[in-house]
């Protein structure tokens, strides 16, 4: 039988800590919509999720969350958790569809045996743009002294899951 895994609330600061020190490829993030970790059955914290409005404008339709953060300490099953207990909270709260981009790279095997499916590829790169120049430098961004970029330019995958029909939920 496997380990137990059960859901936390989470201060920002409690989750961007955990972010800051495990994630391989991503700074913590200023805000949020809401976030919780997963503790094992000792109550150690071995995963955090954190769910925020989409970067993209044109999924900001009100109706749509993105997974901005998920990080784990690599203990087996804690992805597949906090992607599908995320998406139930989401759905609970009214919101119609839920997004994420994991790197080109990333197998995305978690997501598929959460229900999630992949909508598309991104075309990667930066927000530097002639008109609004930007540096992507590596930046001490963890107070343990590791470098990171503060966003990866590798092309990303977009996953999703649909959590209601807009019908739904109607009178």
């Amino acid at each position: 039988m496997g380990m137990m895994i059960k859901a936390v609330p989470l201060e920002l600061k409690e989750a961007n800590a955990f972010v800051e020190k495990l994630h391989r490829h991503h700074a913590p993030v200023h805000r949020d919509k809401f976030r919780f970790g997963a503790v094992n059955e000792s109550g150690q914290l071995v995963g955090v999720v954190q769910v925020g409005r989409p970067v993209a404008r044109e999924l900001q339709n009100g109706k749509t969350v993105e997974v901005v953060r998920l990080c784990t300490d690599g203990t087996p099953n804690v992805c597949s958790f906090l992607y599908s207990r995320a998406a139930r909270i989401a759905k609970e709260m009214g919101y119609e569809k839920i997004v994420t981009y994991i790197l080109e790279s990333e197998c995305g095997a978690s997501l598929k045996a959460s229900g999630w499916h992949k909508e598309i590829v991104t075309k990667g790169g930066s927000w530097d743009t002639p008109s609004r120049p930007r540096v992507v430098v590596e930046q001490q961004l963890s107070l343990f002294g590791d470098n990171k970029p503060k966003y990866s330019t590798e092309k990303k995958q977009r996953w999703c899951k649909i959590l209601q029909a807009e019908s739904e939920g109607k009178e």
